[in-house]
């Protein structure tokens, strides 16, 4: 059983949420402070956090920072009133989805089932085998990348994007394209969430000039492959 832990300080949130997320097996925790669910999160093993913008100690926006600091662990945001900027700022710090308050519970159930499938996806047979360029190579097995023999630290969202675009080197992939292969039908998601995990990406493949965009047409990874 999935076990997720909820940083919020509502204190009535997180019994009734904990009895709905059961009916699917995931395990609900909750957290009142920053402070105990980051001791929570270093001292249990948890699959995923849900991290409320509106926190006493430090922000949500804070926290995600400390958490992607420590751990690649997938993060969802609860955003105040669903304004944009929240949104843009959590995807900014490395959260892996948002939604905004007040929400349905069956909604958070099903954005926080999507983000355990892309960690925990088993990688297709095709593509098995280390995808190597020029100066990177990605395992799709182990979800790990390196840039010059160096490991990168990915978020999950980070990885499969990247993956997306190594699978079909030098193919331009519109926005559309990008967040139907990565979040389905099941997020309300905007194009501008996909330019900000290419941003993060960019930032963290350098100094690989790696992804390239194409004006009014999407991405591409710029780099040649090398043979197996």
């Amino acid at each position: 059983m999935a076990s997720i832990l909820l940083i919020d300080d509502d204190q009535h949130l997180g019994p009734p949420l904990a009895q709905y997320f059961q009916r699917f097996g995931l395990r609900l925790v909750q957290s009142l402070t920053p402070s105990d669910g980051l001791a929570q999160l270093r001292g249990g093993s948890f699959d995923a956090a849900i991290l409320d913008v509106m926190l006493p100690e430090m922000d949500g926006f804070a926290l995600c920072r400390t958490i992607r600091k420590e751990s690649d662990l997938p993060i969802l945001m609860l955003t105040a009133r669903g304004e944009l900027m929240d949104r843009v700022v959590g995807l900014e710090l490395g959260a892996d989805d948002y939604l905004p308050k007040p929400f349905e519970p069956r909604e958070l159930v099903a954005r926080v089932q999507t983000i355990l499938r892309r960690r925990t996806a088993a990688p297709e047979p095709a593509v098995d085998a280390p995808l190597r360029f020029e100066g990177l190579k990605l395992d799709a097995a182990t979800r790990t990348v390196w840039r010059h023999d160096q490991l990168v630290e990915l978020t999950s969202t980070e990885f499969d994007l990247l993956h997306l675009l190594a699978r079909a080197p030098g193919k331009v992939l519109s926005r559309d394209d990008i967040l139907a292969a990565l979040r389905g039908h099941e997020a309300d998601l905007y194009t501008r969430a996909v330019d900000i995990v290419v941003s993060r990406l960019r930032k963290k493949l350098e100094p690989l000039d790696a992804i390239k965009t194409l004006r009014n047409a999407g991405y591409t990874l710029a780099l040649v492959r090398l043979l197996p």
